[in-house]
């Protein structure tokens, strides 16, 4: 691997998804086309939890993907609804383990649909199981071709990016979302039910965000979901070498 001192663009680690029916770790081309041309290299991780936690000492930043799986609902001490049909321990066991690496150094993360899931269960928060019963008056958002408004906070990265616009369209694919919201985490974008859809850490000198759509579908079109790619690299690029370890009381 070449070292940070001769490379010119930022790592960025994205974690894979896990298919049951063939034993594979994979993940849609979308998401390194987002982060190649926001100006990171991609570099796929797959669900081996100790491999992972040792690339990721090498890697800049971090998108946690989305998933065909839940979070194992054991993880945020609830019983499981049966609408939980798929989890993938190596999946949540990865996801945590780069989240607790990623706040020891400080390295940026985005997660994205799954990914804000496990960053808002990693920051002791939980989610609602099954939105479509859990959720009164709720829209849809487990149809991958839906599109539907969500209303950014006013002072949120996200709304400055959008620059004068107060909400935006975006996709959905998912039947879950945050519920008791993790520590650190303040809520940027609701759907117009009320679903979370935006989240940013509070956290200084420490880019974290997540987002409940899936901006790696419609950056090429979509401002703020382009901005999100483009802001991750950006704040990798700012973190100076040699590295720095910051050590973090927040990781558990």
């Amino acid at each position: 691997m070449t070292t940070s001192e001769t490379r010119t663009k930022p790592l960025i680690g994205l974690t894979c998804r896990y298919g049951a029916d063939d034993d594979w770790h994979y993940l849609p081309a979308d998401y390194s086309r987002a982060v190649a041309a926001a100006g990171g290299v991609p570099v796929l991780i797959p669900l081996l939890a100790e491999t992972a936690a040792i690339l990721a000492a090498e890697l800049d930043g971090f998108v946690l993907c989305g998933s065909a799986s839940d979070v194992d609902p054991a993880r945020y001490h609830q019983g499981r609804h049966p609408m939980v049909k798929s989890i993938h321990p190596e999946r949540d066991e990865t996801d945590l383990r780069i989240l607790a690496h990623a706040f020891n150094e400080n390295k940026p993360v985005l997660g994205i649909c799954y990914g804000m899931q496990t960053l808002n269960v990693f920051l002791s928060g939980t989610l609602i199981q099954h939105i479509a019963e859990c959720v009164p008056g709720a829209i849809e958002h487990e149809d991958r071709r839906a599109q539907h408004l969500v209303r950014l906070a006013p002072d949120s990265k996200l709304a400055d990016w959008a620059g004068a616009n107060t909400e935006i369209s975006v996709n959905s694919t998912h039947h879950q979302c945050i519920q008791v919201v993790g520590l650190g985490l303040r809520v940027t974008a609701r759907s117009e039910d009320g679903v979370i859809e935006g989240v940013e850490g509070d956290f200084p000198d420490h880019f974290v965000l997540g987002v409940q759509w899936h901006p790696e579908r419609i950056w090429k079109e979509e401002g703020v979901s382009r901005r999100l790619f483009t802001e991750l690299v950006r704040a990798c690029g700012r973190r100076s070498t040699p590295r720095e370890t910051v050590a973090s009381s927040r990781v558990r």
